[in-house]
């Protein structure tokens, strides 16, 4: 039987904003953000093969343990849900930064979960890929809808938000590495809501505007990790504040950190800002809709999908 392949384009994610409250009973925070993805994205390379048995192969150039990469986590969850037998190989190709809060490792479980049982020709309902994400990390199911969603709770429970449009963003990466538990320490939330009323008042607000933009950009929100994270690491705030002097609205660190990007009107605008940016690692992009990402991951899986344009993509091979 021949192999089936496909090239996949799994795209980072960006927070518009982020509020923790308080420290709930399991031991996470409770989280208020606005997920968007971007353009920039890893590759996964693809290839099943039906058979007897059940073999999961990963080559990558990062050192990650097999059993560890959210690559081969989430095809084995699949073979063992949906009873796969065959041999499922990946390649990743990394170009979004590790460590950065941009949920490279998230996205690239989302695209196994949305591509492998199209391959593998079985049809599990987007109920079933949301629960299994949500075993595999808190930011995964974000990437099985993509565009831009509230996140709350862990940030694994999603509603979808107004379109925006598709502007152009720069994205610093400076190389430092932002400890997500320290950051989370040096918040020091208790058990008890101790957040103003108004920042999430702010926060509300921008929400209902995302799909509202007008010159001038989306106007300002917040991180709550930056003022910790900034103590420690200066160069950040730095960042974030020259990225203001550019024209970026907003500008903001991604999750814990370490990346930092600002959202600008136009292209010219992100290009001037990124040639102030020497010393750093930059990656011109630009914000992706809901509409653009499925429409990206139909076109992935065309060869092995069905004409359908159901949500998640449906495989021509099941019976």
């Amino acid at each position: 039987m021949p192999v089936r392949r496909a090239s996949l384009r799994s795209l980072a994610k960006i927070n518009l904003g982020l509020h923790v409250l308080h420290k709930r009973s399991d031991g996470y925070h409770e989280l208020r953000t606005i997920f968007h993805t971007i353009s920039l994205a890893d590759r996964v390379d693809v290839e099943f093969s039906p058979g007897r048995g059940a073999r999961i192969e990963l080559e990558s150039g990062i050192d990650v343990p097999h059993d560890d990469n959210l690559v081969t986590r989430a095809a084995q969850l699949l073979f063992d849900r949906l009873n796969i037998r065959g041999h499922a190989r990946f390649g990743l190709n990394k170009r979004i930064p590790m460590g950065g809060g941009l949920g490279g490792g998230s996205s690239n479980a989302a695209a196994v979960l949305l591509a492998l049982p199209v391959l593998a020709g079985r049809r599990p309902s987007l109920e079933l890929l949301q629960e299994w994400a949500a075993q595999l990390g808190s930011d995964v199911p974000f990437f099985l809808y993509g565009g831009a969603a509230l996140g709350l709770g862990r940030g694994n429970e999603l509603y979808p938000l107004p379109e925006s449009p598709e502007l152009p963003i720069l994205l610093i990466t400076p190389g430092i590495h932002v400890s997500t538990p320290e950051a989370y320490r040096a918040l020091s939330r208790s058990l008890t809501p101790e957040l103003p009323s108004c920042i999430m008042s702010s926060f509300q607000t921008f929400a209902w505007r995302l799909g509202q933009w007008s010159p001038g950009g989306f106007g300002q929100t917040g991180n709550d990790f930056e003022d910790a994270v900034f103590r420690r690491r200066p160069v950040l705030g730095a960042i974030k504040r020259k990225l203001l002097r550019q024209g970026a609205s907003p500008a903001l660190m991604s999750g814990s950190g370490s990346a930092v990007f600002g959202v600008f009107e136009k292209p010219e605008a992100r290009d001037r800002a990124r040639a102030e940016f020497v010393k750093e690692q930059t990656f011109p992009g630009k914000l992706v809709s809901r509409k653009t990402y499925r429409r990206m991951w139909m076109r992935q899986l065309a060869e092995h999908r069905t004409d359908s344009n159901t949500w998640p993509p449906q495989s021509r091979y099941a019976k």
